[in-house]
């Protein structure tokens, strides 16, 4: 599976001129099975979303849909949405056909008072895309490896996210964490550039199973890279090596 991991300066609270910039980088790209993109990446990681989160139903998840048809693949990403019910850090996995599987960011970043404005969601979601099955996380997710654990369900991990720079050592350090305690790939897509609180510089990379570095963007610069994630090796890896079969088994109990 050929995965395009995209990571830029998103242009604060302005989704219309984000969905343009993005329109040139995924023009221009070569065929794909997949286009990930950061958190939030229609407006930037906003915390006081009043004004800034897109309104339900959202003109980003529309543009979505045109793309993913046009270019064939599922393109993923997390967006500030404003529904009925509220604000939500919602991830989208939009498949060619229009179908779309939601996540809603389980771990809010309490740190910066995202959990005042928005819903947690409750659900950890996996979904299927051509041969592989990916389990969708949101940034602050990445630190809490319980909710991460392979039960075995899941061949990659996606975290898109909105990383300061000031803590980048934890995120490639947990990157690569993830990979090798649940013996898959990970893709992590991160920003890069500023917005009214924080500076981010990226770090967006495709990890294997081993921990090893794929394909990594360049620090502080709007880079996409394309990885091929190959079924046949994680398998192959798996079976000679099985640490999943040794795991404890539990559930999950919400609060």
């Amino acid at each position: 599976m050929k995965t395009a991991l995209v990571q830029y300066d998103i242009v604060w609270a302005d989704p219309a001129a984000n969905r343009r910039r993005l329109d040139s980088v995924l023009d221009s790209m070569p065929a794909v099975d997949l286009v990930v993109l950061p958190e939030m990446f229609s407006t930037g990681f906003a915390t006081q979303p009043e004004g800034i989160a897109e309104e339900a139903p959202s003109a980003t998840l529309k543009w979505m849909k045109e793309k993913s048809r046009k270019m064939d693949c599922a393109i993923a990403g997390s967006v500030a949405l404003h529904d009925a019910e509220g604000y939500h850090n919602r991830f989208w996995f939009v498949k060619p056909d229009g179908e779309v599987t939601v996540y809603d960011k389980h771990h809010l970043f309490t740190y910066s008072g995202e959990h005042h404005r928005f819903t947690r969601g409750e659900d950890r979601v996996v979904v299927e895309w051509r041969g592989f099955r990916f389990l969708l996380n949101v940034c602050y997710d990445l630190r809490f490896p319980v909710w991460s654990r392979n039960r075995k369900d899941y061949d990659a991990a996606i975290y898109v996210a909105s990383w300061p720079s000031v803590r980048q050592f934890p995120w490639d350090t947990l990157l690569r964490a993830r990979a090798i305690e649940n013996q898959c790939y990970v893709l992590g897509v991160n920003r890069v550039g500023k917005d009214p609180s924080c500076e981010y510089g990226g770090g967006t990379a495709a990890v294997d199973p081993y921990g090893a570095t794929m394909a990594a963007c360049a620090s502080g610069r709007e880079e996409t890279v394309i990885v091929r994630l190959d079924m046949e090796v994680l398998e192959a890896f798996r079976a000679k090596f099985p640490v999943l079969d040794d795991a404890e088994s539990f559930e999950i109990k919400q609060s």
